[in-house]
């Protein structure tokens, strides 16, 4: 852009600030649920959903009652899920996807039948990664994946179809493929941003989903078994959250104004990318080495506390006033999938020789909601989220850190394809909230009379 455009755009920008606040006090006068909450902060009901539920709370009496928090995949709490994916030693996410697509636990038989079908698609169809891939590379790989995602249109055979025959077969071959495109968007980021090589390896048809991202984005190909099960579990994890996460709410929408399948999962992308949602991870990380560089004994509890006030006031970090990682919309008293993230931390901390690094963030998950407390004067519980320890996890598989958001996608596109399909059987309507209008008509002034 050349400075006569750039000062172009800076006037035009100021103008647009000028003109569109809005005054605070309007929200509550004409009764705005903003963010489509309400006032005590549990979300306005929008729809009904048979896939997901997300416990934090009971209200009783109109007040909200602080619950251990309970992540449910189609009736089934989701530590069932990853204890018996333990017990057997298997990897655990392609049964999450079943159940969440089918409604049901598969026997063994299924599984391996459902297994041996996504093996058979993780491979992109012919000449996709060098034209749609490696001859438009981005610095940032959900973007990548979002357009990875949009051009799989153009190699669909029958890509308008909205029986829910073609659609489950579109949406199984996008969690199939999520995978490959992300590690592949990841090596054309290294080739052409970061200077580095790039290694294009094919996936293998019998491994699992986390064996094969690790084979594609490490130039060896080599990982452990306790690595592949451990991402394994983060996967299962982040699969499903309920239909009210923006990203989820997002397929709906879109969903619901009957377009196709690439389409609505693209714009999920688009959702997830953002720090309010999946790209929360990578602050939370970006916050732990601003912490760690500027806390000089990392457990002096009152020196914590001291910077995260800094954080919490806008002097510290990036001013933002946030302690990412801390809070959630629906979770009190515990992130259930924090919970089993952060004994998995510990254990891998104590094997990497991290053990400092793991108490520091233990010690801020037990100080962080005191300061704000302090601050705030909230009577709200407050724990720890997901991101608060995934990222740290990925950290100690070393997974690169621009990974992190996408890995949340490889994970959730299982819970999007559900919701695209409850959208289509069940939804019926075209989302269509209200805005309330603020500014009067006004006379219309023609061009040679204004100043």
């Amino acid at each position: 852009m050349n400075e006569n455009n750039s000062k172009l755009i800076g006037n035009l920008s100021g103008i647009a600030m000028c003109n569109d606040p809005i005054d605070p006090s309007l929200y509550e006068k004409y009764d705005v649920k903003r963010g489509l909450r309400n006032a005590n902060g549990t979300g306005v009901l929008v729809g009904l959903t048979s896939i997901g539920d997300v416990v934090g709370y009971e209200v009783k009496d109109g007040k909200k009652i602080a619950i251990p928090g309970r992540l449910v995949y189609r009736g089934y709490n989701v530590e069932d899920l990853v204890k018996d994916a333990e017990e057997h030693n298997q990897f655990g996410y392609e049964q999450a996807v079943y159940l969440l697509l089918f409604g049901e636990l598969p026997t063994q038989e299924r599984l391996d039948n459902f297994r041996a079908y996504l093996g058979e698609l993780r491979t992109l169809p012919p000449n996709f990664t060098e034209d749609m891939i490696m001859k438009a590379p981005s610095s940032d790989i959900m973007n990548k994946l979002a357009r990875g995602v949009l051009a799989s249109y153009s190699y669909d055979q029958n890509p308008e179809d909205r029986s829910i025959q073609n659609i489950l077969r579109q949406c199984i071959e996008l969690i199939s493929r999520f995978g490959t495109l992300t590690a592949y968007g990841y090596q054309a980021k290294r080739r052409y941003y970061d200077g580095k090589s790039m290694y294009i390896h094919n996936p293998l048809p019998e491994l699992s989903t986390a064996e094969n991202f690790l084979r594609l984005i490490r130039n060896n190909k080599a990982f452990t078994d306790d690595e592949a099960k451990l991402l394994d579990l983060a996967l299962i994890l982040h699969a499903e959250h309920g239909g009210g996460n923006n990203s989820s709410l997002t397929v709906h929408v879109v969903s619901s104004a009957d377009t196709d399948t690439y389409s609505a999962i693209g714009a999920a992308v688009g959702s997830l990318k953002g720090f309010r949602h999946g790209g929360a991870n990578i602050q939370v990380m970006e916050m732990m080495d601003d912490i760690k560089s500027n806390v000089k004994d990392w457990s002096n509890e009152n020196e914590v506390k001291d910077y995260l006030r800094k954080i919490l006031n806008k002097q510290a970090f990036n001013r933002t006033g946030l302690i990412y990682g801390l809070g959630h919309a629906i979770y009190t008293i515990n992130d259930p999938r924090a919970s089993i993230l952060m004994s998995r931390a510990e254990k891998l901390a104590k094997e990497k020789g991290l053990e400092a690094e793991y108490n520091l963030y233990r010690l801020i998950e037990k100080v962080g909601p005191e300061v704000i407390y302090e601050k705030h004067g909230d009577e709200k519980k407050i724990c720890v989220n997901v991101d608060f320890y995934s990222g740290f996890i990925y950290s100690m598989l070393n997974i690169p850190r621009e990974l992190f958001t996408p890995l949340f996608a490889v994970s959730r596109i299982a819970g999007w394809s559900a919701h695209r399909i409850e959208e289509i059987i069940a939804g019926g309507r075209i989302y269509r909230p209200a805005y309330k209008n603020i500014l009067a008509e006004r006379e219309y002034i023609p061009i040679d009379k204004r100043k």
